[in-house]
């Protein structure tokens, strides 16, 4: 049969990350390509605790729930985002199927076909999916370890009018840089002189590797709270299964968020919305969040140390200050692409650079990750990888 597919499919792009894990599911390849967080560091009893407390608050708990969400998750979301200087209420808070849903519904309500994005090179390949299924033109800001070149941005947006400027500023995806407060504080005043919303993506805001540093999100940067759409999940926090993230920002554009969220989903999974409030309100999720950032902190060192090894001549990389990635630069003349059928056939594997970039991909690039894999697992990875790294002539 010749299926009809709607024209717009024709800009829908399977996942490079995505591909590649199905690759990687051979048992006797260690995986550094996912963004997975540790297993082994799962929260599970108390996860079970929350669950077993929606049971038995009774059957209204399997009832059909608000689309903005349950609100008791949602003041408790409120007063954490108080913690990080942003100011909110339930009202212009919405619960979401993963962070990833927020770029979705928001992507819905501001883009028609032939609009502009703005983004870092490189940035988060699903945001970029997303951006392009809905027909938008995506074009890259000159970005450098601090940030958005402010005087790049400036340009681009008195030339393209975008829709809409999407940043992970706080350890990114998949270059775990972090911005400084003077990249930031530039982005918001251009936000603001050119009526340009920004949507900022902070995953892993949580996983500071030195929390006596003040990092300030740039919503909380946003005095009157009219320019930017902060989103974030429970998903690097509590447990990814939970599939749980919220948005907050401007009430026009939650509420009109919402309404797209009524015709796609209704509302996102309420039991599991109900486990997180009970999650949040009886167990110590702040002591859990120091766990994991030492948990990670000691397995990226590991991999930093091997990767030290190699001599900034063959590869370069950027220590980061938290989240899960390293993002690693090689040889211009190496395809990491190609390398990774090598890395595979021993045992190893990661993300290459080249899906993440907007316009101009630079195959020398690789992403990976450090979160999911046991220190011992890391260490015969990265065993295995280096063996790679040193020995790619026919690649080159």
């Amino acid at each position: 049969m010749n299926y009809l597919f709607a024209p717009q499919t024709a800009n829908y792009e399977s996942s490079a990350v995505r591909d590649i894990l199905k690759v990687t599911q051979q048992g006797h390849v260690i995986s550094f390509a996912g963004g997975l967080p540790a297993e082994d560091i799962f929260p599970l009893d108390a996860v079970k605790n929350a669950y077993e407390k929606v049971f038995a608050s009774g059957k209204s708990s399997l009832q059909y729930g608000l689309t903005e969400g349950f609100i008791p998750l949602r003041e408790a979301i409120q007063s954490r985002m108080q913690q990080k200087g942003i100011s909110s209420t339930p009202d212009n808070i919405m619960l979401t199927t993963g962070s990833q849903q927020v770029i979705d519904l928001f992507s819905r309500i501001m883009l028609a076909p032939g609009d502009v994005v703005l983004t870092e090179d490189p940035t988060y390949l699903s945001a970029l999916q997303v951006f392009r299924s809905h027909g938008a033109h995506v074009i890259a800001v000159n970005s450098d370890d601090e940030g958005m070149d402010p005087e790049d941005l400036k340009a681009k947006m008195e030339l393209y009018n975008p829709k809409f400027v999407y940043v992970i500023p706080t350890f990114s995806n998949p270059d775990g840089k972090l911005w400084s407060k003077d990249r930031r504080d530039a982005l918001l005043q251009l936000s603001e002189e050119h009526n340009v919303l920004i949507l900022e993506d902070d995953p892993y805001g949580d996983i500071q590797f030195h929390p006596e540093d003040k990092i300030e999100p740039i919503a909380a940067l946003d005095s009157d709270q009219s320019h930017v759409l902060y989103t974030s999940t429970f998903s690097k926090s509590v447990v990814p299964a939970l599939r749980t993230g919220w948005v907050t920002g401007p009430i026009e554009v939650i509420q009109m968020m919402a309404k797209a969220k009524q015709m796609n989903d209704l509302h996102s999974s309420s039991i599991d919305q109900q486990a997180l409030y009970y999650l949040l309100r009886d167990f110590d999720l702040n002591g859990h969040i120091n766990r994991i950032r030492t948990v990670y902190y000691h397995r990226m060192t590991i991999m930093r140390d091997y990767l030290a090894k190699l001599g900034t001549d063959l590869f370069t990389f950027n220590e980061p200050k938290g989240g899960m990635f390293m993002w690693v630069k090689g040889n211009e003349q190496l395809d990491t692409t190609k390398l990774l059928h090598q890395a595979v056939e021993k045992g190893v594997a990661f993300v290459p650079g080249a899906p993440f970039y907007v316009q101009e991909p630079k195959l020398n690039t690789f992403r990976l990750n450090f979160s999911h894999s046991a220190p011992e697992k890391i260490e015969l990875g990265m065993d295995r990888l280096v063996e790679v790294l040193l020995n790619p002539a026919e690649l080159i």
